[in-house]
């Protein structure tokens, strides 16, 4: 059976560059919130009514009114959503300007994408929009607060065993995994596990996250064990 995944937040970005907010929109998905996407602040206050919006991200250039102000007239109206400003403008006193107009915190353009990453998790964690951990490789989304898989958005129920082994082969990708060292990590070192129970359970978990065996998630590496890819 499978579920629409539940994101963790949701945010609106609003950049006119086009490309740019395609490239932060790909990330932001990618790590598991629901994006809603705006060139302009245009339609924005409608969004902000019909949407339950966790976080702002707001270039300050923007067509219709500089972004640093339609913040602040936000805030006159009483929203109080947390806001990022992702800006070329970095003089001092324009961060200050920034900051005094409503804004929580302040990327400074060019930017690099982690940085980026790293505090809108932190914004959201401030603010309780999210309070577990994520790992992500792919499309795959692993919830470690709920302890649901995620494949292109969709659950899949896997077992304790079989998580507990995904997030181990996540977490050393491309690394080859021996059935010793799975044995002693998964099973605890349990000595009446056979390496067939290891090959058999792998078959089991690709079965589940791979069924058209298309994607090779999980591959074998002859002499060795297992990896993922």
């Amino acid at each position: 059976m499978v579920k629409a995944i539940d994101p963790t937040a949701t945010i609106l970005s609003i950049e006119d560059n086009e490309d740019l907010l395609e490239l932060e929109t790909f990330h932001l998905l990618k790590e598991g919130y629901k994006v809603i996407g705006a060139t302009s602040t245009k339609g924005v206050e409608s969004i902000l009514e019909q949407e339950n919006i966790d976080l702002m991200l707001v270039d300050r250039t923007l067509p219709r009114i500089e972004g640093s102000e339609f913040v602040s007239y936000l805030r006159d109206k009483g929203v109080t959503t947390p806001v990022m400003f992702v800006s070329a403008k970095d003089r001092d006193e324009e961060i200050e300007e920034g900051f005094l107009r409503g804004g929580d915190d302040y990327l400074r353009k060019p930017f690099n994408i982690k940085e980026l990453l790293y505090r809108v998790k932190a914004i959201l964690r401030r603010t309780n929009a999210i309070e577990h951990e994520r790992l992500t490789a792919r499309d795959i989304i692993m919830d470690f607060n709920t302890r649901k898989t995620y494949i292109e958005s969709k659950e899949v129920e896997l077992t304790k065993l079989e998580f507990e082994l995904l997030s181990l082969f996540i977490k050393n990708k491309n690394k080859a995994l021996g059935r010793e060292y799975l044995i002693q990590n998964i099973w605890n070192e349990n000595e009446d596990i056979q390496k067939r129970t290891v090959n058999v359970t792998i078959n089991r978990l690709k079965k589940k996250i791979d069924p058209h065996e298309d994607k090779e998630y999980i591959v074998p590496v002859r002499g060795i064990g297992y990896k993922f890819q």
